[in-house]
């Protein structure tokens, strides 16, 4: 099933085509490949490769590309929309959906605006791509978003396609060559994201083996930010990236289009040219081997600064040198397949290690090479169906893993050896391969972090269960748990708060790792630290706010809230938010004290409820007590007669007393 969108007055769609199978993929094959998934394992983990498929996903995509017409600004020309199976179905797998993109040609296509082109992503459609307790956004080519905002996602076509697909549970294979790659990727984080992240009771569920992106010369799309929520999903298995030895157009985007603009338009002119199989089709040496030395340029930058950071090098003359030498925010994801051009896949899954490989992979020997090698960064990129079919043939992989243990010489043992060719067919140079073991350094690093602080589960634990038990003995003195505290009468207050300020050194020292990315990915969606953080934050925040209101900090640094919560408070409830997908800031319970401590302040000013503000604030608190109480958030001690709660509830009109809606419940 081939589908094309017609040409508008207005505009013209990009092709995108919706495959019903894979021409040449046998059930037998399938099935493998399959099987392989569902163990969410890397298709390379074991030699039953389904490597028809990714064959054919190469072919059909360049087919796709060669098929398409540029005319500038990412746009194609195509025949009117043609839905019908004639000619094709009975080639095809009944069980796997083929998306293909193509790559465009134009500048506009690659840089929006100025620099690298990049900015935030938008979170309506991606609301994953960020990092949860800093709360920063994930960056993405702009011009790579628009296009797949503007040009894929609002065709129906492409929508009610993948609904169907969805819908009879069929494989889902988003594949794309060139900067189609990248769209590629940004339509299989849509799928995610929709399907997969989503409780929503009207989408269906994907089935284990689906989706899959398989991407061809693709330049990099995202930030480092966006890697790192891929990852922390565990989503970035869904991804893989082919990319042939010296092909450039995965490396572009490591320079700034400034630096590269005149090359670059010949060269794309160049590129467009070959996507359509023209014979003319060509570029000299001095504009190739320019853009070439540019691009290389600028991912020495970007590699040896990065590289810095992976061996913890806090050079000052370095970070100087950064805030005058603009560095390139893309950073790699998913699975990358180096092929070696020699039948070789190198296979590695570490973006920080893909990121120093990009860049030595593609170095000069010697300058004489220059040229040669100018010529072949562009070639390459159109190279993957025969390089692949001769890879697959052979089915000669090699993964660097782990990539501490490298060798940094031609060694001994036969896997070792293996390994040591593969990276010499690669032109890895000593100083290369330190880099990489660099990359499987730090990984390792985080993953002690990670040991430590979860040894500290247990200390967190015991502090809970003392002040927990403090909680229960506040209850004998008719006093609330915050009231208690807020009063500090007794030796038992005492002891809580020096509980409160051992946690609080604990989660501290998390956050701290978390700012400086020295845990894992995946740390802010493990099950255990979000259940641990959100009973700790709802536990303990209550005595930090009795704490601050105690001592009158409100009238020096202002409202808790807004200037006085602890990022460690602020983290654990963005880590709840976003394991529960609910609103930002909709999970503030743990801040009922301070939203009383407030709206005491501001009723007792004279005539401060029959302000329409503080009223509207007062119904909402009123409502959410009402929730929380019921969903046992909070506990029925606010309704102690000496909880500051009621003594400031008591003061309101008492109209309004007798139709709030915690009257019953302060009653039952």
């Amino acid at each position: 099933m081939i589908i094309r969108q017609p040409q508008s007055q207005e505009s013209q769609q990009p092709q995108i085509e919706a495959v019903g199978g894979l021409q040449g993929c046998h059930t037998q094959a399938m099935g493998k490949f399959q099987t392989q998934y569902q163990a969410e394992r890397s298709p390379f983990d074991k030699q039953e490769l389904g490597s028809k498929i990714l064959v054919a996903a190469g072919s059909d995509h360049a087919e796709a590309s060669a098929r398409s017409r540029s005319i500038g600004g990412g746009e194609f020309s195509v025949p009117p929309i043609d839905v019908s199976d004639s000619g094709t179905e009975h080639l095809c797998s009944p069980d796997l959906v083929i998306f293909g993109f193509p790559g465009n040609w134009s500048v506009n296509d690659w840089y929006a605006g100025e620099s690298f082109g990049e900015t935030k992503i938008n979170l309506e459609l991606f609301p994953s791509l960020r990092s949860i307790g800093i709360n920063e956004h994930a960056k993405v080519n702009k011009a790579f978003l628009q296009r797949f905002d503007d040009k894929v996602l609002k065709n129906s076509d492409f929508t009610n396609k993948v609904q169907k697909a969805v819908t009879e549970k069929k494989q889902i294979l988003f594949t794309g060559h060139s900067t189609g790659g990248s769209i590629a990727n940004l339509a299989t984080i849509w799928f995610l994201e929709k399907y997969l992240r989503s409780d929503s009771p009207d989408n269906y569920k994907i089935s284990p083996s689906s989706p899959l992106c398989v991407t061809f010369g693709c330049p990099l799309t995202g930030n480092h930010i966006f890697s790192h929520a891929l990852r922390r999903e565990n989503w970035a298995r869904y991804f893989i990236h082919f990319v042939m030895r010296y092909d450039i157009v995965p490396r572009i985007l490591l320079a700034p289009v400034s630096s590269i603009l005149l090359e670059f338009q010949r060269v794309l002119q160049f590129l467009n040219e070959k996507s359509k199989n023209l014979a003319h089709a060509s570029i000299n040496n001095f504009d190739a081997s320019n853009f070439y030395m540019k691009v290389m340029k600028n991912a020495s930058s970007v590699a040896s600064h990065a590289n810095c950071n992976l061996m913890g090098n806090t050079n000052l003359p370095l970070e100087t040198e950064t805030n005058f030498i603009p560095l390139s925010p893309y950073k790699p994801f998913g699975t990358y397949v180096l092929c070696t051009g020699n039948e070789k896949l190198v296979i590695l899954r570490n973006p920080d290690a893909v990121l120093q490989l990009l860049f030595y992979s593609s170095q000069l020997c010697k300058e004489e090479e220059c040229t040669d090698v100018a010529q072949r960064t562009l070639q390459q990129h159109f190279g993957y169906e025969s390089e692949l079919q001769d890879s697959f043939q052979m089915l000669n992989k090699v993964c660097l893993e782990p990539l501490e243990e490298l060798p940094l010489s031609a060694e001994s043992t036969s896997d070792i050896a293996t390994i040591d060719a593969a990276l010499n067919d690669l032109g890895l140079s000593t100083r290369a391969r330190l880099c990489i073991r660099a990359a499987g350094e730090l990984e390792k690093r985080k993953i002690g972090n990670k040991d430590s602080i979860d040894l500290k589960e247990t200390d967190i634990e015991k502090a809970m269960k003392c002040l927990e038990d403090y909680r229960l003995n506040c209850g004998y003195r008719d006093l609330g748990y915050y009231d208690a505290f807020k009063l500090q009468e007794s030796s038992n207050d005492f002891d809580a708060n020096l509980k409160r300020l051992d946690l609080a050194g604990i989660f501290d020292e998390i956050l701290e790792m978390l700012k400086r990315y020295e845990l894992p990915d995946a740390f802010e969606a493990q099950n255990n630290w979000i259940d641990l953080g959100t009973r700790y934050r709802r536990l303990v925040e209550p005595l930090d706010i009795a704490n601050y209101y105690r001592h009158l900090k409100n009238e020096d640094t202002g409202a808790y809230v807004d200037r006085g919560r602890p990022k460690r408070y602020k983290f654990t409830q963005r880590w709840f938010e976003n394991a529960k997908r609910m609103p930002a800031e909709s999970s503030w319970e743990s801040c009922f004290w301070a939203k009383v401590e407030e709206l005491r302040i501001k009723t007792s000013n004279a005539g401060g409820f029959a302000q329409v503000k503080v009223k509207e604030e007062v119904l909402k608190l009123e409502e959410q007590v009402q929730t929380w109480i019921k969903g046992g958030e909070l506990g029925k001690d606010v309704f102690l007669e000496k909880s500051t709660f009621m003594k400031w509830w008591n003061t309101l009109p008492e109209e309004h007393k007798s139709k709030s809606c915690i009257k019953n419940v302060k009653d039952s």
